[in-house]
């Protein structure tokens, strides 16, 4: 195998933490979702250069690495999941001297950059599925898409019955009378990764990028590549509620690992410690596990923690199996508590309180933290934004919203642009005050901008700041494989982490109302006030506390 060697951080950048040998075991990576994040050209839409321009806020954060979501060619059918080029970057992002740069900088100020891949499916434009819809049934080139015949007489019913985790149907007959299978939307034509090409042509597409210095992916539904033989019907008319919890035969079939050694070797083959995280919906912490074994992916993230809610039992049970499951295969535990696709945490957790909401969102990020391995954060969170849930029907682009006419948690809420600074919307999302933005933020978020919370000891920003610091600083915080679990009372999770070093207990209040315990130490970080005593001290309702023991 051809050895590639690309920098992918210079010897002396600034960051310890980014440079260390198998830097994804503990590495906080935050998530950049692009037409969000920041407007550099005024267009209402976050881009690249804008991207770039905010790279000094992410190191000040103290984050070790960027995640992308999709900037390719695309017609945006499902926001940039729907790839019509993996090669190249969509106008409305930039260019690929944009993305160039901006992998540069980051490399510059020691943050690693993570980009998405997107192997299940491509978009109706790619020109491989153009090709197969011009030379219509019996082209070869349908083989690399799953076309098939119709049941009934005349071939007008679906050949299975899959359905979108979009809604409806999984499947679109051309006007040649062929069906294409799409698990998303129409726009969405799934790869048939039995298909010798469809190997070879993501094994370049990663090489591509690799070669242009990014140290990583995500990959996009990792667990949906490979289908059951014969496509069998389910025999369920709710599929979606199956997804994540029970078997289905498009999801997380056992050939799928057969593609991610391929891609692990591709990885090792380059220097500076290459890393990929899969975005696996599993029905099981240890199903998830299978996908991070030696020889396959770096990382798997932990639905399974982001979707349990505020119960100290249940946070319990579910991180006792994440670190059995992860341990087995030797490889480090992913947290994640929001991302684009699900409500923000802070609201999630809210039970209809948003002040309820905002102080359990700051106890779980401390949690979250606190455990052994890697953390995700969405962009946002550090703000504590809250997810918008009253954008009128007319701004809304999910694709989900318009196929099952308006189903609860709908995406557009987590996706609403950062606000940075200023009295009006778009808060200098873009460079002109009053300016456009793809989607309108709500007008209380000029209490939330980075301008409004920098500086101020009570904020959500500098409480992620301090914490992030903390987790940098503190030598039992970040990696390691383990945690005892210390006496607590009723809805209260207390864990020990020591280390050579130093170290750390965590303190979780999970009830509604304050608790008294014995002083485990002193305080290294709190979600809320403490006062803390000689011998004992009180925790309020909702809140987390690190100590140093």
């Amino acid at each position: 195998m051809t050895q590639h060697v690309t920098a992918a951080l210079p010897a002396d950048a600034p960051s310890d933490a980014a440079a260390r040998r198998e830097w994804w075991r503990d590495a906080v990576i935050y998530q950049v979702y692009p037409r969000s994040f920041a407007d550099g050209d005024g267009d209402g839409m976050g881009d690249l250069p804008g991207i770039t321009a905010r790279l000094p806020y992410l190191q000040r954060l103290g984050v070790d690495a960027v995640w992308l979501s999709p900037f390719y060619l695309s017609p945006q059918a499902d926001a940039g999941y729907d790839v019509a080029d993996y090669r190249a970057v969509d106008p409305m992002f930039g260019t690929l001297p944009d993305a160039d740069d901006l992998v540069r900088e980051a490399h510059a100020l020691g943050l690693r950059v993570i980009v998405d891949v997107v192997p299940n499916h491509c978009s109706d434009q790619h020109k491989w599925f153009a090709r197969a819809l011009r030379e219509g049934p019996g082209s070869p080139w349908r083989e690399r898409f799953h076309f098939r015949p119709g049941k009934g007489a005349d071939g007008s019913e679906p050949p299975n019955d899959w359905e979108s985790v979009f809604g409806g149907p999984a499947w679109t007959r051309v006007a040649d009378g062929d069906w294409y299978l799409h698990l998303f939307a129409p726009e969405q034509p799934d790869f048939n990764w039995q298909h010798p090409a469809v190997h070879e042509e993501f094994r370049s597409v990663l090489r591509f990028w690799l070669d242009l210095g990014v140290d990583g992916f995500r990959i996009d539904v990792a667990h949906g590549l490979i289908k059951a033989a014969g496509l069998p019907d389910i025999g369920h008319g709710e599929q979606v509620k199956l997804l994540g919890k029970q078997a289905v035969p498009y999801f997380d079939q056992d050939g799928v690992h057969e593609i991610y050694r391929e891609w692990r070797q591709i990885l090792d083959a380059y220097e500076g410690e290459r890393a990929a995280v899969a975005e696996a919906w599993t029905p099981t912490v240890e199903r998830s596990a299978l996908y991070i074994r030696p020889d396959e992916l770096h990382q798997a993230f932990n639905f399974e923690y982001l979707t349990t809610g505020w119960d100290a039992a249940a946070l319990r049970a579910v991180i006792d199996r994440s670190l059995d499951a992860m341990n087995a295969v030797h490889a480090p535990a992913t947290w994640v508590l929001s991302n684009h696709d699900v409500v923000r945490h802070s609201t999630r957790l809210a039970d209809g309180d948003a002040a309820r909401g905002l102080r359990r969102a700051r106890a779980a990020t401390l949690l979250m933290l606190a455990l052994p391995g890697s953390a995700y954060l969405y962009q946002g969170e550090e703000l504590g934004l809250p997810e918008v849930t009253e954008l009128p029907d007319e701004v809304r682009q999910d694709p989900a919203f318009f196929r099952t006419r308006g189903q609860d948690g709908t995406r557009d809420g987590c996706r609403v642009p950062l606000p940075w600074s200023g009295e009006r919307a778009p808060f200098g999302f873009g460079p002109v005050e009053g300016g456009p933005s793809w989607l309108p933020q709500p007008d209380s978020w000029r209490d939330l901008s980075v301008a409004a919370q920098e500086g101020d000891p009570g904020s959500t920003l500098e409480f992620y700041r301090r914490a992030l610091a903390a987790r940098r600083e503190h030598p039992a915080l970040g990696g390691g494989r383990h945690l005892e679990w210390l006496d607590a009372p009723d809805g209260v999770l207390s864990f020990r982490r020591t280390t050579p070093g130093g170290t750390l207990v965590c303190t979780v209040n999970l009830t509604a109302e304050a608790v008294t315990i014995p002083t485990p130490g002193t305080v290294l970080l709190s979600s809320a006030e403490l006062d803390p005593g000689a011998a004992e001290v009180s925790v309020p309702a909702d809140s987390a506390v690190w100590w140093a023991a």
